[in-house]
């Protein structure tokens, strides 16, 4: 099939996609976007979390027939060129980055978090957080980094 689709604000064409593929096969392997993380394959871990028509989604678990005329959103599209996101800078600055596997995820479902609800609780950050696993940080510098990035999209 041919799959038309925008991907971080630039109109997509792809000859020869299979229908069943998963949009993150797409994103890697066919467009060169290898923030999205292939670690589960079953939507269990959120590494691969990407906006599907602003709605967060693990991209393993969507069809690349499923995202025809779509528009996605990676975690590479929230930097504005060379310059991080708020959020991305505040994982580094947070110590939030290990081995850097889960972090993808965890930026995007902190953008998600903080689109609607700009100062959340510690409780509310772990209760968003925990679709997404990480196995080395244990969660606390995560946390952090949610709460800094919080406060610097509130300073802009």
């Amino acid at each position: 099939m041919r799959l038309e689709c925008t991907v971080n604000d630039e109109a997509r064409s792809l000859d020869g996609v299979w229908e069943g593929e998963s949009l993150l096969y797409v994103l890697r392997e066919r467009l060169g976007l290898p923030g999205s993380k292939n670690a589960c394959e079953q939507g269990e871990c959120g590494s691969c979390s990407v906006y599907v028509d602003g709605i967060l989604a693990c991209s393993c678990l969507v069809s690349a027939g499923q995202v025809h005329g779509a528009r996605v959103i990676t975690v590479e599209g929230l930097a504005e060129g060379d310059e991080l996101h708020p959020i991305q800078r505040a994982f580094v600055e947070a110590g939030a980055v290990q081995c850097g596997f889960c972090t993808p995820g965890f930026v995007m479902v902190t953008h998600d978090l903080l689109a609607r609800e700009a100062s959340p609780t510690e409780p509310e950050i772990r209760e968003a957080l925990a679709g997404n696993l990480c196995r080395c940080t244990g969660y606390q510098k995560i946390v952090d980094a949610v709460q800094l990035a919080a406060k610097m999209l509130e300073e802009e």
